[in-house]
This record gives structure tokens, sequence and C-alpha cells, in this order.
């Protein structure tokens, strides 16, 4: 499991913790143990590092990243931290024709109507996104979005997104063979149908394009798979 690095600071801890607490009725997907407990610790700050922990999560709403070498090899990305110049080679849109107007992916978030019906395969993932990820950075809830088409696409899952998301036992928020209750008239959700529209358009690339797989930063399956980074609460691999 990954160590925070000093860029990840108290504010992303916080984001894990407030994500995990948002997100304690779905659990979260691949391999994870619902009854494994978040361990939250005491943590003591200064006005002046609460002051700056504010100032990177009001970034982290700009849906950019920085992406840090871990000692390991791991690329932890940090949602909201870093120039822009750094996120040109992270964050590239699929089609520059298609989001030349999208200055950044909340940008390219905002342009997005999510007011039209959707198709069961969108609502599939879109309600994937909502729990899973309502809680996070909207890098991370794409990163969540482009692991489940992934698996549609790779021959070794279901080949339907709602096939993925219904799989038996790899989504843990689905029960009996449904999701619960979604607050649709919820910015969280907004979210989670604009980033399944732009992530079905290929209108931005993930961090971690080409994960299989993910699971939250407080357990520790022991998976032998190829480590791609971490974003916001997950970890993510293929």
């Amino acid at each position: 499991m990954l160590k925070f690095f000093r860029a990840a600071s108290v504010a992303a801890v916080t984001f894990t913790l407030a994500s995990a607490v948002i997100t304690a009725d779905a659990g979260f997907a691949f391999g994870n143990n619902q009854s494994t407990a978040l361990n939250a610790t005491t943590i003591l700050v200064d006005a002046a590092q609460i002051s700056a922990d504010q100032a990177q999560a009001d970034l982290a709403k700009s849906g950019k990243v920085t992406a840090t070498l871990a000692d390991n090899g791991d690329i932890i990305f940090t949602p909201g931290i870093g120039e822009p110049s750094n996120m040109d080679a992270l964050l590239t849109p699929a089609d520059d024709n298609e989001a030349i107007s999208a200055s950044s992916l909340a940008d390219l978030v905002r342009q997005q109507d999510t007011t039209d019906s959707l198709s069961a395969e969108q609502r599939c993932l879109a309600g994937a996104v909502y729990f899973e990820s309502k809680g996070e950075s909207l890098t991370g809830q794409l990163a969540v979005a482009r692991v489940v088409m992934a698996r549609a696409k790779s021959g070794r899952f279901p080949t339907t997104l709602c096939g993925v998301v219904f799989q038996k036992s790899q989504f843990s928020f689905v029960r009996g063979g449904d999701m619960p209750p979604i607050a649709i008239g919820s910015a969280h959700w907004r979210n989670a149908v604009a980033i399944s529209k732009i992530a079905l358009d290929d209108r931005w690339e993930s961090p971690v394009e080409g994960a299989l797989y993910f699971h939250a930063r407080h357990v520790s399956p022991g998976w032998r798979l190829t480590r791609l980074g971490s974003i916001d609460n997950h970890i993510f691999y293929r």
C-alpha cells in the first residue's frame, strides 16, 4: 500500500476519510472486504496549514493532476496541485477538435447536458461512478468510469457496461442484483452523469488509462498486478 507523500498533505487525507464516510453504505469495488474498517487518526494542524489545505482543496475541483514518482516506482496522481504545463502530458483530450473549448476536465464537465434521458448502459456507468467515487475529484471519477469501460472491452469480463457493473462479487455497492437508490437531483449525480458521457465519448483520458482493477487505499488485497498509480482514495492496476 502506498504511503502518502508530502504533496498528499492533510487535505488529501481529509478527502480520503470524507470519501470513505460518504461511500460507506456502498463499499468499494474489486476485492474489498466490507468488514475492513478505515482507521481514522487525529491530525493536529495550525491555522496556516489549514489555510494551505483549503487552497489545495479548492484546486482539486479543477480536475487537474500532478504526477509524483514514488520510491517503489509507483506513480501517485494528486488532483489539484501543479501547473497546467504539467497537465498537458498527463491529461490530453482524446480528440483535440472535439475538446478544444475545454481548458480542464472541470470545464468539460460543465459543458455536458445532464438533463436528458440516459440509456441503460449510460445509467450503469454513471451509477458506478456515483457509488464508487462521488466524494472524490473529477479525475478520480473519470478513472473509475474508464476502468468499467476497459473491462467491457477487454474480453476478460462481460462485454456490456451493465454486465461489468452487475457481475457477481465485483462492485460491493450492488446488492441483490441492483443498485441502491440514487439522489438524482444531487450535484454528485450530475457530475457522475457528465463524467460518464465524457468517458463514453473518449473526450478526456484518465491518468491511469488501461486499468482493469482498483481498490480503496485502506485495504491491501495483495494482488500480483501491475500498479499504474493512485488517485484520491483508490489504487489502480492492470
